[in-house]
């Protein structure tokens, strides 16, 4: 059931998962084991740099780089900047120009066809220093997709990525022009639209696109039957904003989604509109970005530098931006009404704090906080609350309410084929920093959602509400069947978590659980051998609309198992997120395997 080792999860060529189908692969793999890595054809991308992308790397370096040097990919001027920063805040004695960004722009062939166009800014750095950028890569989540990679090595071989200094830039990177530049008008959103095409390239009459020079199956998987004109990214940018504003609640044609009137009774908080909504190319550059604009939003009001709170476990790399930027971070990592009754001293003592970051429910415990008593201290001692929604996702809870801020990885469930990434970050229109916030964004934030991955991503997202339901529904049969396994020690399940109570206040009123659980056994051996026996996918990642298994303590926090342990997360959990299939099938497999596990038991007695 699982694919081989390294191959990507699901078969295609911008996979975001890879498959891990043993425990004894996935120790190999942290543990840099040779067996292991040569066989890794692709990994999650902020953690493996896609293939694709490091060959358009060692293109790079041998047309612009200098002996020693590595480069590191980035969509913008400002993403690179904030890249080369980190070096120089990071590594003491480093001299001026040893990390530089170089800037490869297109040259405009003048051909009258579709063409898209994309910048790409180039960090160089002393190759022994990878591992500091790789820091970046990871954490931040803005470097180049692998579908942007793909579309500049193209063009860089053929010559049309070429270096520039000191030209001007558009607020996005992404540019698609018609024919020569008499038919085209001044650029909005970062595109320019053809006033009247050329006679020599004539609009086609049912939107397809012209793509003869190019692979369709670049802009437009196979499964969806036709070629998309690759023009109508920003409609599809446009149509995810709207859906996750709430305005868009049917699975319908792009172009039909679009000219629907929204719907005031389906928006998720007063007010809210898809101008309020902004996209990211992943769900931690949402975060990241996020705690960079309330960084830049103090600054921009003289308010001295603030820590930030990281309330409750998360995922391993919200934790890391808030200690590696910004001045540092205050972290309650068992996310408990005693951590909040610490927290309230320290701010009754007069200690103040920029904001607070919090998932929900958390990942991989699925514990809920207490947003109501969050949202009241927030008031009271003037910090922001950005709540990462991802694993309950916006059909099961309504958190926008208590946050001033939320932030969710499409990558997960609203995309579901685990082919795309993105991120999104959500201003609350009712929150007292709204106006602040709103400027800062304005001011601060660009698109670098690349225009093939919005391609995707509003494709794969229009039937989300429906898969929500089906997952919510598969995902709590299986965890009844679970929780009636005696040898099974914990179920992490919202619903029969210790915080369900803060989990029920913030559910929508068709809400459910959601489709992430964990689980743990006696022995360590039980582990072992149910996730080695379970069939399905395995790998990283989640909200996937297949099912997918990690022992995700192993894959997240290997070389820091005691340290996680202390949070309440045991070096043996399993982490479960549901997808699709038929339900009797799917208990089927899980009963196979809680049997292997069982047998393990047996053979230690």
């Amino acid at each position: 059931m699982a694919a081989a080792v390294g191959q990507p999860v699901p078969n295609t060529a911008h996979a975001v998962s890879v498959s891990l189908p043993t425990w004894k692969a996935n120790v190999s793999y942290e543990e840099g084991e040779e067996w292991l890595l040569s066989r890794m054809q692709t990994g999650y991308p902020r953690f493996f740099i896609h293939l694709i992308i490091q060959e358009l790397e060692k293109e790079i370096l041998k047309l612009h780089g200098r002996h020693g040097e590595k480069v590191m990919l980035f969509p913008s001027l400002a993403t690179a900047k904030r890249c080369q920063k980190f070096f120089y805040d990071k590594v003491e004695g480093l001299g001026t120009g040893i990390v530089h960004i170089l800037q490869l722009e297109p040259v405009n062939q003048g051909k009258n066809h579709e063409t898209t166009f994309s910048s790409l800014f180039c960090v160089f750095f002393p190759k022994d220093y990878f591992s500091v950028a790789k820091q970046v890569w990871q954490h931040t989540g803005d470097g180049i997709s692998s579908r942007r990679g793909e579309f500049c090595l193209k063009a860089l071989k053929e010559g049309i990525l070429q270096p520039v200094t000191n030209q001007p830039k558009p607020k996005t990177d992404d540019v698609y022009s018609k024919g020569p530049r008499r038919y085209q008008k001044v650029p909005q959103n970062g595109i320019i639209h053809s006033v009247a095409p050329p006679p020599e390239a004539p609009q086609p009459s049912d939107g397809s696109a012209d793509v003869s020079e190019k692979d369709s199956s670049q802009f437009v998987e196979e499964r969806f039957g036709r070629n998309l004109n690759i023009k109508l990214a920003s409609q599809a940018k446009l149509a995810i904003r709207r859906r996750i504003a709430g305005c868009l609640t049917e699975n319908s044609e792009l172009e039909q989604a679009l000219a629907a009137s929204p719907s005031d009774s389906n928006k998720r908080q007063q007010g809210l509109s898809e101008d309020d909504v902004y996209l990211y190319p992943t769900g931690m550059s949402s975060i990241f970005n996020a705690h960079r604009i309330l960084l830049a939003n103090a600054a921009a009001h003289g308010r001295e530098p603030r820590k930030s709170i990281c309330f409750g476990f998360p995922y391993v790399d919200t934790l890391k931006i808030l200690q590696k930027w910004g001045p540092g971070c205050q972290f309650y990592g068992l996310g408990s009404s005693a951590c909040l009754d610490d927290l309230e001293r320290r701010l009754e003592s007069g200690e103040r704090f920029l904001g607070l970051f919090s998932e929900f429910p958390s990942n991989p415990l699925l514990n809920s906080p207490d947003l109501l008593r969050i949202r009241q201290l927030a008031d009271k001692y003037d910090f922001a609350v950005v709540i990462d929604e991802t694993v309950g996702n916006f059909t099961n809870i309504d958190v926008l309410r208590h946050a001033d801020m939320v932030v969710s990885s499409l990558t997960k469930v609203f995309s579901g084929d685990s082919n795309v990434m993105g991120g999104s970050a959500v201003l609350n229109p009712q929150s007292k920093m709204y106006g602040e916030l709103k400027q800062t964004l304005q001011n601060e934030y660009e698109d670098n959602y690349w225009a093939e991955d919005a391609v995707f991503m509003e494709r794969n997202s229009r039937d989300f509400i429906y898969r929500s339901e089906r997952i919510n529904s598969n995902t709590e049969a299986l965890v009844d069947l679970l929780r009636s396994c005696p040898f099974v020690k914990q179920v992490y399940y919202p619903k029969f978590s210790p915080t369900r109570a803060n989990y029920d206040a913030c559910r929508a009123p068709n809400g459910g659980y959601g489709g992430l659980l964990s689980v743990t056994f006696q022995e360590y051996e039980q582990a072992i051998a149910f996730f080695d026996t379970l069939e399905c996918q395995k790998g990283p990642s989640l909200g996937t609309n297949f099912t997918l298994a990690c022992p995700f303590t192993i894959l997240a926090h290997y070389n820091e198992l005691k340290w996680a342990a202390e949070s309440g997360v045991d070096a043996d959990l399993v982490r479960l997120s549901v997808g699709l299939e038929d339900t009797e099938d799917l208990l089927g497999r899980f009963n196979r395997a809680l049997k292997a596990a069982e047998n393990a038991k047996k053979a230690q007695e």
